[in-house]
């Protein structure tokens, strides 16, 4: 089986220029693909968005996630709750399965789940189980 490198969720958006300058004051570094009207991507350390243009999005009916894994779920909050983006942003709480975990839903509705181990824990899912799964 050849290995798989990475992943890219694909965000959707009613604005493609207003979700670049969102995700780039919340620290990503952001470009539009030709056009600059129809797609996008955002990229912060070896975290990458893309982002699309869906011109009758409901937010209210959106179901884009992703989870992103973080250094510090709570520096992360402050950084994005200085940031003012609109959306909502809600203040990471500890888990019962061993993070700390927060969340942001953007003006477009998608979810952006994050959150870094509790002190003490590691991840809950361990590097050697990862390595030794198969399909």
């Amino acid at each position: 089986m050849t290995r798989l490198e990475s992943a890219s969720p694909v965000l959707c958006t009613r604005d493609l220029p207003a979700a670049l300058e969102r995700y780039a004051r919340l620290g990503f570094t952001v470009w539009a693909y030709e056009d600059g009207e129809d797609y996008g991507y955002a990229r912060r350390d070896g975290v990458w968005l893309h982002l699309t243009r869906v011109a009758d999005l409901d937010p209210a009916t959106t179901l884009v996630s992703a989870y992103l894994y973080v250094e510090d779920a709570d520096a992360l909050y402050a950084e994005w709750s200085a940031a003012g983006v609109g959306g909502r942003l809600h203040t990471p709480e500890d888990t019962p399965y061993g993070l700390r975990e927060g969340a942001f839903v953007d003006p477009d509705g998608n979810l952006l789940r994050f959150g870094s181990p509790l002190p003490g824990t590691t991840s809950p899912v361990p590097d050697e189980a990862v390595r030794h799964s198969t399909a």
